[in-house]
């Protein structure tokens, strides 16, 4: 329950704390570079070892249950991806640190960063969907339906976001 919450509000306290560090041109990821990136990278290292720990306690709990192998397994995969961010750092660009020009080539660990991120939450994807069926005994809770509230709540701003900056800096080929 702690791993989201505690990784997102690190994230958010060393980005506004950090000296060029914007959160609408950097990923959280590059807060573990320059200067102070160590909080980063214990961030991802935590957070990864909460995920693992909850994939474990997560097998416990559901038993026998529909998801019970398979839904613990991509969450602990998930976590593994947090460890894999922390050693294989993302790229310096977009002005982060501080001063650093956008990147133009990937580097080999920025590369591994990226795969690890992009394997990690087609995991937690995967597990969102496994583990429904476990949860579907919820689906008329007040809990689920807030949920899915701030679920699509999330998403629309997003979109909002997206199509916001496609209209003030649209794509240029």
């Amino acid at each position: 329950m702690a791993a989201g919450p505690v990784f997102l509000a690190a994230g958010v306290v060393q980005g506004v704390a950090r000296d060029g560090f914007d959160f609408s041109r950097n990923a959280l990821s590059q807060l573990a570079l320059g200067e102070g990136g160590w909080a980063q990278t214990v961030n991802f290292l935590l957070a990864g070892t909460l995920l693992v720990m909850g994939a474990v306690g997560l097998r416990r709990v559901l038993g026998g249950t529909p998801g019970s192998t398979v839904g613990p397994v991509l969450i602990g995969a998930f976590g593994v991806s947090f460890w894999a961010a922390a050693a294989f750092p993302a790229d310096a660009g977009a002005g982060f640190p501080a001063g650093a020009p956008d990147a133009t080539v990937m580097s080999g660990h920025g590369a591994v960063h990226l795969a690890a991120g992009a394997a990690g939450y087609l995991a937690l994807c995967a597990a969102l969907v496994v583990l429904a069926g476990s949860l579907a005994g919820f689906a008329a809770s007040a809990v689920s339906v807030l949920a899915f509230t701030a679920g699509a709540g999330l998403g629309l701003l997003w979109l909002a976001a997206v199509t916001a900056r496609l209209a003030f800096e649209p794509v240029t080929r």
